[in-house]
This record gives C-alpha cells, sequence and structure tokens, in this order.
C-alpha cells in the first residue's frame, strides 16, 4: 500500500469530527502509512487511518508501562470515579458514536441509540461501582488470618472485534482499567473509528496519559508485536479461532494470560410443547445485526413433530422483515461489514446448494440493494457433518434441522467443536432444566435470547474460548489475585 503522509488527520462521519491517528502516552501519533476505512452501507471511504507498525506498538506499551505503577496505586474511589466520568462522556456523546458506528460497521442505528451505546456507558458504571464492592476474604487457619486481594497486573493488550466495536471493547477496558492496569486498545481494522473517539472522551474525562492507548492497523502489522512483546502482562482476545491459536501460542512464550472469547455455532432447540410463536420471533431474532453475532443461535432444531409449522410461520414472519439503509428507522437488517465477509458468507450458502442443501428463504445477495446486503437465509436439507452445519458463516444464514427425541435434540445441539451458546424453547420446565444441564454451552437461555447481565460469568466451551469475564470474574483475570497469611503471635511489643 502506497504512503498518505498527506491524509487528514481528522475525518469528518456523519458530521462528526474523528481522529484517524493513534492516541499513545496521551497524545495523537501518526504513522507513516494508512490505511482505508469504508462504509459498509454504501462503499464510501470515510477516513484514512494510521497504520501501525511494531514501532507504534512498541510505544503504546512503553507508555502503558511507563503511566502503570502510578495508576496501579491510584485509590480504588479515584478509579472508580474516573470510570465514571468516562460513562458521563459516553452519554454526552451518545448520539455522535451512535451515528459515527453505523456508518463504520452498517448496524443498525436504532440499535446503537436504544442499547449498543447506553450499554458502553454501563460497562464503565458497572465496572466502576463492582470496584468498591470487592470483597476481600479473611480465612482462618488454626489461628492464622488468610486475606485474599486483588492486585492490578500490568499493561494489557486488548483486541476487539468489528461487530459491535465499541461495546466490545469496553467490555474488556473497562474491568481492565477497574482493575488498576494500564491498557493498549487495538480495534479491528474494518470499524476503527468509534474506538478513536473513545480516546478523546476518556482523556476529557481526566484519564492519566498512557493508561488508555489505541493502536489501529492490521493484526500481523501491529496485533502480532503487541501479543508478543514480555511487558505484556495479560491478553485479551474476542476473534476467529485460528487468530486465537496464534495469540495463544505467542503469548505463551512469554508466559501472559488470555482470555479469549471465539466463534460460535449455536442451536435452538424447540420442542413441540413450545410457544411457537415465542419460537419463531427468537428464531427470526437471529437475523439481528445481518447475522453477525457470535452468540447468534444460527442452527435451529426443531421437534419433527411441529417443524413443518414452525417453518411456515417463520418464513411468514421474516418475509416482514426489512432490509436496507440501517439509519433507517424502520430497517431491520442492514449490510454485512465488509465485501471479503460478504463473499465468505455467499461461499457457505453456494457450497450448501451444490451439496443438495434447499433455500426455505434467500439464498444469496439481495440483488434490490446490491453492495454488501445479503438476503436472510434459511437452508433445509443439510447434513449434520456438512460444512454449514459445523462452522460459523457469521452472516445471515440459519439451517434447520429435525429431531424426534429428547437424545436426538442434544446430540446434534453438542455436535460441533463450538460451544458458546444454547437456547432452548419449550413448555416443560423439568425439560428445560434437564435439557439446560447436557448442553455444552458458556450461556444457556431458556424461552430468550440475549438476556446478558454483567454480574455473570460469560465465555465459551470448547473452541468457543479460554476464561471467563464479567463481574468477579473479570477481576479474577486482570488482577493477580494474593493470598496474605498472617501469624496470630511473633509480634514486638511495640507492634
Amino acid at each position: 500500500m502506497p504512503e498518505h503522509p498527506a491524509a487528514a488527520t481528522v475525518a469528518t462521519v456523519a458530521g462528526v469530527p474523528v481522529d484517524t491517528r493513534h492516541w499513545i502516552g496521551g497524545r495523537r501519533v501518526a504513522s507513516a502509512d494508512t490505511f482505508a476505512d469504508h462504509s459498509p452501507i454504501d462503499g464510501t471511504e470515510l477516513a484514512r487511518i494510521a497504520r501501525g507498525t511494531a514501532a507504534e506498538a512498541e510505544a503504546a506499551v512503553a507508555a502503558a508501562r511507563t503511566a502503570f505503577p502510578a495508576w496501579a496505586s491510584t485509590p480504588p474511589a479515584e478509579r472508580a470515579r474516573l470510570l465514571h466520568a468516562i460513562a458521563d462522556g459516553v452519554e454526552a456523546r451518545l448520539a455522535d458514536l451512535a451515528a459515527v458506528e453505523t456508518a463504520d460497521n452498517g448496524a443498525l442505528l436504532r440499535s446503537h441509540l436504544r442499547g449498543v451505546m447506553p450499554r458502553v456507558a454501563h460497562n464503565f458504571r458497572f465496572f466502576a461501582d463492582r470496584l468498591l464492592e470487592l470483597a476481600h476474604p479473611e480465612l482462618d487457619t488454626r489461628g492464622h488470618a488468610n486475606r485474599v486481594s486483588w492486585d492490578p497486573a500490568g499493561p494489557c493488550v486488548l483486541i476487539t472485534p468489528w461487530n459491535a466495536p465499541l461495546m466490545l471493547a469496553t467490555w474488556k477496558v473497562a474491568p481492565a482499567l477497574a482493575a488498576g492496569n494500564t491498557v493498549v486498545l487495538k480495534p479491528a481494522e474494518w470499524s476503527p473509528l468509534t474506538a478513536s473517539l473513545l480516546a478523546d472522551i476518556a482523556a476529557e474525562a481526566g484519564l492519566p496519559a498512557g493508561v488508555l492507548n489505541l493502536v489501529q492497523g492490521y493484526g500481523d502489522e501491529v496485533g502480532a508485536p503487541l501479543t508478543a512483546h514480555p511487558d505484556v502482562r495479560r491478553i485479551s482476545f474476542t476473534g476467529s479461532v485460528p487468530t486465537a491459536r496464534r495469540i495463544a501460542e505467542t503469548a505463551g512464550r512469554n508466559l501472559t494470560p488470555v482470555s479469549l472469547e471465539l466463534g460460535g455455532k449455536s442451536p435452538m432447540l424447540v420442542f413441540a410443547d413450545a410457544d411457537l410463536d415465542l419460537a419463531v420471533e427468537l428464531a427470526v431474532g437471529q437475523y439481528d445485526n445481518a447475522g453477525q453475532v457470535c452468540l447468534a443461535a444460527t442452527r435451529l432444531l426443531v421437534d419433527a413433530s411441529v417443524a413443518e409449522e414452525f417453518t411456515a410461520r417463520f418464513t411468514g414472519r421474516a418475509a416482514e422483515l426489512r432490509q436496507g439503509d440501517p439509519r433507517e428507522e424502520s430497517t431491520d437488517l442492514g449490510p454485512n461489514i465488509h465485501p471479503r465477509q460478504l463473499e465468505r458468507i455467499d461461499g457457505f450458502v453456494r457450497r450448501a446448494l451444490a451439496a443438495g442443501a434447499r433455500a426455505v428463504i434467500g439464498g444469496g445477495p439481495n440483488p434490490e440493494l446490491g453492495g454488501l446486503y445479503y438476503r436472510p437465509t434459511l437452508l433445509a436439507g443439510v447434513a449434520q457433518d456438512s460444512e454449514v452445519v459445523q462452522e460459523e458463516v457469521f452472516g445471515p444464514v440459519l439451517t434447520l434441522q429435525t429431531f424426534d427425541t429428547e437424545k436426538e435434540a442434544v446430540e446434534l445441539a453438542n455436535g460441533t467443536r463450538f460451544g458458546l451458546a444454547a437456547t432452548l424453547v419449550t413448555g416443560d420446565r423439568e425439560r428445560a432444566d434437564r435439557i439446560a444441564d447436557q448442553l455444552v454451552a458458556g450461556t444457556v437461555w431458556v424461552n430468550c435470547f440475549f438476556v446478558r447481565d454483567l454480574r455473570a460469568p460469560f465465555g465459551g466451551s470448547r473452541e468457543s474460548g479460554i476464561g471467563r469475564e464479567g463481574g468477579d470474574w473479570s477481576f479474577d483475570f486482570y488482577a493477580d489475585l494474593r493470598n496474605t497469611v498472617t501469624a496470630p503471635k511473633g509480634w514486638s511489643d511495640r507492634g
């Protein structure tokens, strides 16, 4: 890629000025080269983003290392105050953040305004409050007092995805900062803009220089040197399994703890006693964010006795979905993020159809909209061992399989290498408990979907990830746990 030394350092996106440079040590830093960031809505170039290298990675880690001692020794009440100040800044700029992120990743503006950006602020408020609520249990061992504490670990590298850029970034940034760590954030190159706005908001809130650093660029150019750096004490990554394998191997050389939230191929089990209207509504909801949701229940497993009725109701409800410009209030499905992602999605579908699958609905790009719009698709007649059932598509593509018994339903549900989430729809509470206990999944929803409480653990089983975050589990990861054992005697008279 040619250099762009004259590229503007501030782009105007949806009427909002966005600095396109890195944020390192409390100041903006340019790179010798840039890369283009395009909107998935219409393909227009939004900005040219500073393209980080090993040099920027080194500078960011150095800044985080320098800032760490003072931030680690900052009293918890002051850290919590600053996190609340960042949340205040997010809420003050909620409309700007929503507009920029919609332009950048194509998700619905209404969702950003009403759910996603308020959740960004909540992430900071929750972990600020949780920091002050952390218990420091004292245990007695034959008169000796054991006191457990959470100590800041050091500089953290946080690598975040493009499907919910700011919300998933702050899901990591907030607990890392609350725990007393400094941060180097590397956002996905397909949707980096709101991370830059977050750096501005944090600085305006008074976060000390070097506590939060932002480095933009490609994984092999800047992500790799970040995760290989010996001064990094925690790495949290959300993304693909192949990338996670490389990160884990690199981190292992430095014995750097990692938290990995990876792919999913989650099932939705619909039993004959289910409320079919509820089941259909939950199933159609899996097209949210154009299917670009790691937790999405993309495998619909339906009791054979109600499969025909379920399918008829599903197709009728899906036909009501409006696909189009995500900035419009009436839109239900926007575009997919990038031409490479659209090609990947269509490749899965075309290979499935060639192998004998049947497109109940959809089956290809939307010819009326063109661009990156892919029609919501449901594939039937798919085998359990087929690619489209076993691999994460990450687009608006669901598969439909049937079962006759609970045992078969569980076997189908557990029959992939993933284990991120599962959804059950049944009218029988005992069945729900019985089936939930047999599913391999980090989260199981019963008669609902995407209900998330930050107090609860979140993460995946099998190749869906390593570790759990949320509540005290986040502090367990982002802190070094210490136990101080004190004898009941041995004190001097002056003690």
